[in-house]
């Protein structure tokens, strides 16, 4: 195996595990405390990874029941839709 693939394979499971360590619906925030426009981009970010791992963990969720209202959606969406419209730009063009 090539040393590369080797410290990428190893980057990517150490930057998931890093992600990981925030997930919505993980008894951080309250009704007192709840999540704001920066944990909404954050919980946007890593929601493929929440996705995955809440069908092992089924008290996982996507999305933080207790956030701010608006400002936590449009944090959230606007990460969804900027992480996985920026995946065009990692596809190789046709020729």
């Amino acid at each position: 195996m090539d040393r590369k693939k080797i410290l990428t394979g190893l980057s990517l499971i150490i930057i998931v595990l890093i992600m990981t360590s925030c997930l919505p619906g993980g008894g951080h925030y309250s009704p007192v405390r709840p999540a704001g426009f920066f944990s909404g981009i954050w919980h946007g970010w890593i929601a493929p990874f929440v996705l995955i791992m809440s069908i092992f963990s089924p008290g996982l969720s996507i999305y933080e029941s207790f956030n701010t209202g608006w400002w936590y959606d449009f944090g959230f969406y606007i990460s969804i839709i900027a992480g996985f419209g920026s995946i065009q730009f990692f596809r190789k063009k046709k020729s």
